[in-house]
């Protein structure tokens, strides 16, 4: 769903015509489809918080077939959501993606097990089959098994990995022993296909401590030295961090707001504010600003790859401040 907002003369706090203001265009490109680990920014729209800033901002969904970083790199975005891991293996390889803004102060991925295959501890993890996802969510993965010594080629001393595509039926099905979830979407949908949680085990990132940073906010490099540019993404990160303020006090209405710009009527009200629910305690404690030790444990874990690291050298000028710096200061 898009939506076309009009700057006021009262929001504008200026005696001219409305016509004689033209807003800024953003476009935003999603990680995933259209759900509540976005309303932040569906809030944002809603509620006229970009428009406050002077913007017109275009949501477009992502999908499995949607890379973010190769629609930005197309021009089809100004900036996108995105994985770390992912964003910096891309400007390893060339694509010079920056962090302007840091939502997300945790991370939500997770492997879910089934109890009854008898593993309760990473040691259980030889000789298992996990399910893992793929286009660059993987490396987090790869950076865990690594930093365990587990090889991920099989074998008793390995393990066996499940290109799991984006749902939990490889669980479901007994395909695999363990699976890839999110703490705010697939793990509930385990719970909703009838499993309860005492028949599963669960081993988040963050409590391995190989959590790398998840739904960022990356742009083009040289996008930067455009001042005009930085202005923009400041008034845009500033609505959208108080889009997410006001979605996590109001965890349903923002679940209805998500719900509203779900064009594909997949999404159910319960999910979106259960999912909400758990994106809350995600972003708590940010306030859009990249915290240097969470960027610096994402970059360790990912140089901890073993044979086939993520990325081979740390990188340079991969975040910058002066975003938020603008947003907040």
């Amino acid at each position: 769903m898009k939506k076309t907002v009009f700057c006021s003369v009262a929001a504008l706090g200026l005696g001219m015509a409305p016509a004689a203001w033209a807003l800024d265009d953003v476009t935003l490109q999603l990680k995933w489809v259209t759900q509540a680990q976005f309303a932040g920014y569906y809030v944002a729209l809603e509620n006229g918080y970009f428009e406050d800033e002077g913007l017109n901002v275009t949501i477009r969904p992502g999908g499995p077939d949607i890379a973010p970083p190769q629609v930005i790199a197309g021009g089809g975005a100004d900036v996108i959501v995105e994985w770390m891991p992912a964003a910096l293996a891309a400007r390893e390889s060339g694509l010079p993606l920056v962090n302007i803004a840091q939502p997300f102060k945790r991370s939500g991925m997770m492997l879910t097990c089934l109890a009854e295959t008898g593993v309760s501890s990473p040691e259980d993890f030889p000789g298992r089959t996990l399910g893992v996802w793929f286009f660059g969510n993987e490396y987090p993965f790869l950076s865990w098994m690594s930093t365990l010594g587990i090889p991920t080629e099989g074998g008793d001393d390995g393990v066996e990995v499940l290109r799991q595509g984006f749902n939990v039926d490889p669980l479901l099905q007994n395909q695999a022993d363990c699976i890839s979830t999110m703490t705010y979407n697939e793990y509930w949908q385990v719970i909703d296909a009838g499993i309860s949680e005492d028949e599963l085990v669960t081993f988040k990132y963050e409590d391995q401590g190989v959590a790398t940073l998840e739904d960022g906010l990356y742009v083009l490099e040289d996008r930067l030295e455009d001042p005009d540019f930085v202005d923009k993404m400041a008034r845009f990160v500033r609505a959208s961090m108080r889009g997410w303020e006001w979605a996590a006090e109001n965890v349903e209405d923002a679940a209805m707001i998500v719900l509203e710009f779900d064009d594909t009527g997949a999404q159910t009200e319960e999910h979106q504010i259960r999912m909400m629910g758990e994106v809350a305690l995600l972003i708590e404690g940010s306030d859009g600003t990249l915290d240097v030790a969470d960027y610096e444990r994402t970059v360790s874990t990912l140089l901890g790859g073993g044979s086939d690291p993520v990325i081979t050298a740390a990188p340079e000028g991969a975040w910058t401040s002066v975003v938020t710096d603008a947003a907040f200061n």
